[in-house]
């Protein structure tokens, strides 16, 4: 399959790539409840507002986001609710993730006093 002329692999490694910034995954966290002014999301995240700026534009520019104005209030929303999945489909590999970590910190730490003995 390809998107294009780009080859569907290369263009998820784009769409990932472009994920890759912790503040534009914070941003679609807090988009999940809803949509959000940017003074929510900057009072939620505490960047510089042009360092939020630059970062909403990307999740614009790649059409995961959108902005709505009404006067001088801008109000980014995701646009659709696959992001949403993606995130909550993230949350649940990592807790799966860390848990077999803490498994094997639990199986190292135990083996530990066993081979100070020797």
């Amino acid at each position: 399959m390809r998107v294009g002329q780009v080859p569907l692999y290369q263009a998820k490694a784009e769409f990932f790539r472009m994920l890759g910034h912790p503040v534009r995954i914070r941003v679609l966290e807090l988009l999940q409840d809803g949509p959000k002014p940017v003074r929510d999301l900057l009072a939620a995240i505490e960047i510089e507002p042009s360092s939020l700026s630059q970062q909403l534009a990307v999740l614009r520019r790649s059409g995961i986001v959108t902005s709505t104005r009404t006067g001088s209030t801008v109000v980014y929303a995701l646009a659709g609710g696959d992001v949403a999945e993606l995130m909550r489909a993230a949350r649940r590999i990592l807790t799966e993730l860390l848990a077999g970590q803490n498994e094997l910190l639990e199986e190292l730490l135990e083996a530990e006093p066993q081979q100070a003995v020797r």
